[in-house]
């Protein structure tokens, strides 16, 4: 009896080496858990808008629908996403469609997102009183009197309640979330987190651009899902605009 259960035993080992071996690579590589920072999840439906890509989506054995900018995917693929704003009794215009919950998407992309180049137009840092934008800073010769962000921050219960006009430098653009461009500005003034201002808008900049804005604040704005901003100005106007 145990020489039966040795040998059998032997068999079974075979068996599984031979498994592990005839694997390829790419069945290898999907067998590995992904690590636990990564937002990922699988199409199982797709409504194609005109500025909108909705989808349902399964992610963490939950289902919800996210929206996306308008793109070619398909059923059954995976996708990877870094930021997702999430909506409440949404409607949507262009598919004629109320949504109780959904998530708009940031970003996506079919490999993870950290295994990308860094995109250039990220959140900068402080740095000894200016502004990290890519490798470049920020610094704008502005004349005496001249309204800064740091003067708004300073000040933001009396530009929630009046129009005014800012001048900076775009940092970072996020198209097309929720109908409106994200855009951040920031002019080399300001400390302590308050050197950046927020606006969206529908008006199209690139990273780089020196821009004006005209319009009045909104405070103590929250989205939900965490993206709450203590100011930010909501349907700015561009005034004029600097290619750089």
């Amino acid at each position: 009896m145990y020489k039966t259960r040795l040998f059998f035993l032997v068999i079974l080992v075979i068996v599984f080496s031979s498994c592990v071996r005839n694997k390829n690579p790419q069945q290898m590589q999907q067998s590995v858990i992904q690590p636990t920072n990564q937002h990922v999840f699988e199409i199982s439906e797709v409504i194609q808008g005109n500025t909108y890509t909705y989808l349902k989506v399964k992610e963490n054995m939950m289902e919800r629908w996210v929206a996306i900018g308008k793109k070619d995917v398909n059923k059954g693929d995976v996708l990877y996403y870094d930021e997702a704003l999430q909506m409440t009794d949404f409607h949507s215009k262009e598919i004629d469609r109320t949504f109780d919950v959904i998530y708009f998407v940031n970003q996506v992309s079919t490999t993870p997102l950290n295994q990308q180049p860094a995109m250039t137009g990220g959140m900068p840092s402080a740095h000894k009183g200016k502004v990290s934008a890519s490798d470049a800073e920020v610094e704008i010769d502005k004349p005496e009197g001249e309204l800064s962000i740091a003067d708004v921050y300073a000040n933001k219960a009396d530009y929630s309640s009046k129009e005014f006009e800012i001048r900076g430098v775009v940092v970072k653009v996020n198209d097309q979330v929720m109908g409106k461009n994200w855009v951040h500005i920031q002019d080399g003034t300001g400390t302590s987190g308050n050197f950046d201002l927020t606006i969206t808008t529908e008006a199209v900049v690139k990273v780089g651009d020196e821009v004006v804005f005209k319009g009045k604040l909104t405070l103590n704005k929250d989205f939900g899902a965490g993206y709450f901003y203590d100011l930010i100005m909501e349907d700015g106007t561009l005034v004029s605009k600097k290619v750089s």
